[in-house]
């Protein structure tokens, strides 16, 4: 099972996007899709990015991480 999660893109060299996720820094081939700009947001899967994201879906999904991920307060 994978599971989905949107990376920041920071940088661009050649096929090769720095990418972001709470702050953690990694690199990605973005040669599947040639489009992606620095600040669009990409889904990653075994290193290529297979998808590309809008901001507001972004950050939904990365709310929704954050609360199944954070400690429940009773």
């Amino acid at each position: 099972m994978c599971l989905a999660i949107p990376c920041k893109v920071l940088t661009i060299e050649d096929d090769i996007a720095g990418i972001e996720i709470s702050g953690v820094h990694r690199k990605a081939s973005i040669i599947l899709l040639p489009e992606v700009k620095i600040g669009d947001y990409v889904i990653i899967h075994a290193g290529y990015a297979i998808h590309k994201i809008d901001e507001a879906d972004a950050a939904n999904s990365l709310k929704a991480l954050d609360e199944v991920l954070s400690p429940e307060v009773t």
